[in-house]
C-alpha cells in the first residue's frame, strides 16, 4: 500500500516528500481541483518521487478532459487523475477513452487514474462499480474512489469495508490498480490495511483534519511510518 499526499503548492510539496507519490491539486477548485501547469512543473523539478496531477471533477466534456490530461502530462505529471462528475456508462466510456488516448499516445509510460465518488448517489454521478470495468477496458491504470463533496464526511460513510474490498478485487481481477481516498483518518488505517488498495490518497489527514489548512510535515512522516 503506497501513500499519496496532495499538496497545493511548492512549499506544501516540500513537506510531503516522505510520501510515495506527490499529488498536485488545487483544493479550492473541488475534490480533484486542477492546479496550474507551472505548479506541476515546479513540483516535478523538486520531487524525487512520482508526481500525480488532478485535472478536475469533470462534467461530460471528453474534449476538455482529454486536452487537460494532455497538458498535465506535458507539464511533467507521472499520474494524470480525472474525476467523473456525471452519470451514464456510455458517456463515461467516451470520456475515459479520450483521456487515455490523449495521455498514452505520446506518453505510454505515464499512468491514467480514473476516479468516481463514494458519494455518487448524492452527486447523481456514476457508480464506482460501473466505472471500474470501463477504466480497465479503456486501458487506464488505476481506478479510484474519492468523495465528491468535501464536507468532512469520509468515504467510509458511503461505502463500507465490504464494498471497498469488492471494488479493490474487481480492479485486481481486471489487471488495474486501486486508489482509495476521501477524508480518510488515522483511525481508518487498520481497515485500509485489510482492504489493501495499491494507493491511499490523503490531504486533510496530514493537515490536522482540515483539508483547507496546510500540510504538516510531521503528520506526513507519522503516516508514512504507520502505513509501512
Amino acid at each position: 500500500m503506497r501513500l499519496l499526499v496532495s499538496p497545493r503548492d511548492v512549499e506544501e510539496a516540500k513537506r510531503s516528500l516522505a510520501a510515495d507519490i506527490v499529488d498536485v491539486k488545487k483544493p479550492s477548485e473541488g475534490s480533484l481541483g486542477a492546479n496550474f501547469p507551472w505548479v506541476i512543473r515546479a513540483i516535478k523539478e523538486l520531487s524525487t518521487k512520482p508526481v500525480s496531477a488532478a485535472i478536475g471533477d469533470f462534467d461530460f466534456k471528453p474534449g476538455g478532459a482529454a486536452l487537460t490530461a494532455y497538458g498535465a502530462a506535458c507539464s511533467g505529471a507521472d499520474y494524470i487523475k480525472v474525476g467523473l462528475m456525471f452519470d451514464g456508462s456510455a458517456r463515461a466510456k467516451e470520456l475515459i477513452e479520450a483521456v487515455v488516448k490523449a495521455v498514452k499516445t505520446d506518453f505510454p509510460e505515464k499512468f491514467v487514474v480514473i476516479s468516481s465518488y463514494s458519494d455518487y448517489q448524492r452527486l447523481g454521478a456514476i457508480s464506482p462499480f460501473i466505472m471500474a470495468p470501463l477504466a480497465a477496458e479503456a486501458g487506464a491504470d488505476v481506478a479510484m474512489v474519492d468523495t465528491g463533496i468535501k464536507d468532512g464526511k469520509s468515504t467510509f460513510e458511503f461505502m463500507n469495508e465490504d464494498a471497498l474490498t469488492e471494488f479493490t478485487q474487481i480492479n485486481t481481477d481486471a489487471g488495474i490498480q486501486t486508489a482509495l481516498a476521501g477524508s480518510l483518518r488515522f483511525e481508518d488505517l487498520p481497515v485500509l490495511k485489510r482492504i489493501n488498495p495499491d494507493i491511499i490518497g490523503v490531504r486533510g489527514m496530514v493537515c490536522g483534519g482540515d483539508r483547507n489548512s496546510t500540510i504538516q510535515e510531521h503528520l506526513v512522516t507519522e503516516l508514512v511510518r504507520m502505513v509501512r
